[in-house]
């Protein structure tokens, strides 16, 4: 689970997974999966939810390998970087997720969480994520 805000009371949660493959170039490419769940909010109150699907990959910035190696339930090869993913809302809006992961050795300059457009609407900020707190952290895993 992540949010982005777009002020003090607006933001907007997702959950999900999937998978990319980036093109040698660096360019564009339709070869995606995934999606999830999306909800705003104003406040604590809910103003909208439902599912979001992937429909292309824009950008992936691959930054390095994180050392040292964690492992989690996906496996080894984490990886530190950021993507750019144009998807599809549930109510028929559209819009762009961005994803950044600063994970361990990370370089300066990746935001790790989420930040992301619905419609007209911008939300630009990415909270910290907090250490006992399991949101607004974000993984890569290189499996090729």
């Amino acid at each position: 689970m992540a949010f982005a805000l777009a002020d003090a009371n607006l933001k907007i949660q997702f959950t999900g997974s999937g998978t990319f493959v980036a093109p040698a170039s660096g360019g564009e490419s339709s070869a995606v999966t995934g999606g999830g769940t999306w909800e705003t909010f104003d406040g604590a109150t809910s103003t909208g939810s439902g599912t979001y699907q992937v429909t292309r990959l824009v950008s992936w910035q691959f930054a390095n390998f994180q050392l040292p190696v964690t492992i989690d339930l996906i496996g080894p090869n984490g990886a530190n970087g950021n993507a750019i993913l144009r998807i599809q809302y549930s109510d028929g809006s559209e819009g762009v997720l961005g994803v950044g992961c600063h994970g361990p050795g990370a370089p300066a300059g990746i935001q790790e969480g989420v930040i992301a457009t619905k419609g007209y609407f911008t939300y630009w900020t990415a909270p910290v994520p907090l250490p006992t707190v399991n949101a607004n952290r974000t993984s890569f895993h290189i499996l090729r």
